[in-house]
């Protein structure tokens, strides 16, 4: 998400390097360069237009303090505005009403709003501990009732069975009688998308709407339609009180055109991102870390916060306690590492989140993706426990045994192999020369300040 604005934006802070004060003449090519790319990321011409006024009013004449270049000063005052622009903070979900709390779920056909609900279903029992019950009031495409029931069982949460000879507001009524009975907490209502706003729609919404009164009514949206995804909230907003949007398919949205145009078009919040299309892959929206992600600097909180949820602490705890020990990191540690990484919402995921990853060339975090990752735990797994232990003994016949298993070629092997021996060598410098201390001091001069000592143990790599 972002890739080409994030782009753009490293080679205006190259272009500025070297002078001493910002000013209308050094900037106008510099605020020429972030206008392009937010047009080219398809954010909405009246959004892109105040975003630029605003951060060449806030950047003309400000003068470098201490060591920020001018690249840097005008950086931070891209991303504050950036910030701002999104919504300032994270607008959480309002989980204060008397139980069940109904959530009201809203889109166009093919935004991924059923899918949405599982992930949100996933999202409110993980995290904040809730009984979460889902209805269907899609009575327009039976396919749409199994799906959700399929997607409920998955992830665990109550399903309220419905109709399609039923009336969606008899639905409804009945789902919240039915969750009350059950000390359902949350009441997710699923609704009939249609493939464009029409009059029929928004008059049975409306009903549902009077007869379920929501806490929450969130709009679900695509955000591979950019400024149109801003347009079409729009819309429902003035059809329906929305507290919130949902932005989906955000993995395979390289503008970000939707997440820049949403808030100030609508005036209402984002408050998920869908990032994947495994039912655990939606975060919570939060304005000043996709703002660090936009300018190159990442998303260290968030990267900490996927540790410290999924990393398995007892064998993170193994793990270092054996390279304090100086004892070699082996195959096994390496698998370990890569289990640890798809957990996390994989390779791609993670570099979304690493600062500076922005600086790396394209063609090198072209080689660096989740398939490699599938291929390499792959090839680990046609290994014997003894072959993982010692890689020395693995010749010409082992190589093309592991390489059938693995479904993989023997360069491929050849590869993990090279990969590998230059990590082994990496953690034996650490361990004779800094140890774990030095290592992990090392680490915290790149994080926010603060946050070196916040670092859970066992993040991979």
């Amino acid at each position: 998400m972002f890739d080409s604005l994030t782009q753009r934006l490293g080679k205006t802070l190259k272009q500025l390097r070297g002078q001493g004060r910002l000013s209308e003449k050094n900037i106008k090519d510099a605020l020429r360069d972030v206008r392009m790319a937010l047009l080219e990321a398809d954010v909405a011409l009246p959004v892109v237009k105040e975003f630029v006024e605003k951060v060449r009013q806030q950047a003309v004449g400000k003068e470098v303090i201490g060591s920020l270049t001018p690249g840097q000063a005008l950086i931070k005052v891209v991303r504050d505005e950036l910030t701002q622009l999104m919504g300032e903070r994270c607008e959480e979900l309002d989980l204060n009403a008397p139980a069940p709390l109904v959530v009201l779920m809203a889109g166009l056909q093919g935004s991924g709003k059923t899918t949405t609900i599982a992930k949100l279903s996933h999202w409110l029992m993980d995290r904040k501990k809730k009984s979460v019950m889902v209805v269907s009031c899609d009575v327009y495409r039976p396919a749409a009732i199994k799906q959700l029931e399929t997607l409920a069982t998955e992830v665990g949460a109550q399903f309220f069975p419905s109709d399609t000879s039923q009336k969606p507001v008899d639905i409804a009524t009945a789902a919240i009688s039915h969750a009350r009975k059950q000390f359902a907490d949350v009441l997710l209502v699923d609704t009939a998308g249609r493939l464009h706003i029409d009059d029929e729609m928004m008059t049975e919404i409306k009903e549902l709407h009077a007869a379920t009164q929501p806490t929450e009514t969130l709009f679900v949206v695509d955000s591979m339609t950019g400024q149109d995804a801003a347009k079409t909230a729009k819309a429902f907003d003035e059809a329906l009180p929305l507290t919130g949007v949902i932005l989906t398919k955000t993995d395979g949205d390289a503008r970000g055109g939707a997440a820049l145009s949403v808030r100030q078009i609508t005036g209402k919040p984002i408050k998920f991102l869908g990032v994947g299309e495994k039912t655990t892959a939606l975060e919570p929206f939060y304005p000043d870390r996709i703002a660090s992600r936009i300018i190159g600097q990442g998303d260290v909180l968030t990267l900490i916060e996927d540790a410290e949820r999924t990393v398995d602490k007892e064998q993170a705890d193994k793990f270092v306690g054996k390279l304090k020990k100086g004892k070699g990191f082996n195959l096994e540690d390496f698998r370990a590492q890569l289990i640890q990484m798809r957990s996390m919402g994989g390779v791609t995921s993670l570099m979304d989140k690493i600062p500076g990853i922005d600086q790396i060339p394209e063609k090198a975090k072209g080689l660096i993706n989740d398939k490699e990752i599938i291929r390499m735990e792959a090839i680990i797994n046609s290994m014997t426990p003894l072959e993982r232990q010692n890689t020395s003994i693995i010749k010409g016949s082992r190589k093309r045994r592991i390489a059938k298993g693995s479904g993989t070629q023997i360069p491929d092997v050849n590869r993990l192999l090279k990969q590998f021996v230059q990590m082994q060598k990496m953690f034996k410098q650490v361990s004779k020369k800094r140890g774990m201390g030095g290592l992990m001091r090392g680490m915290k001069g790149r994080l926010p300040q603060g946050m070196g000592n916040k670092l859970p143990p066992g993040m991979p790599f």
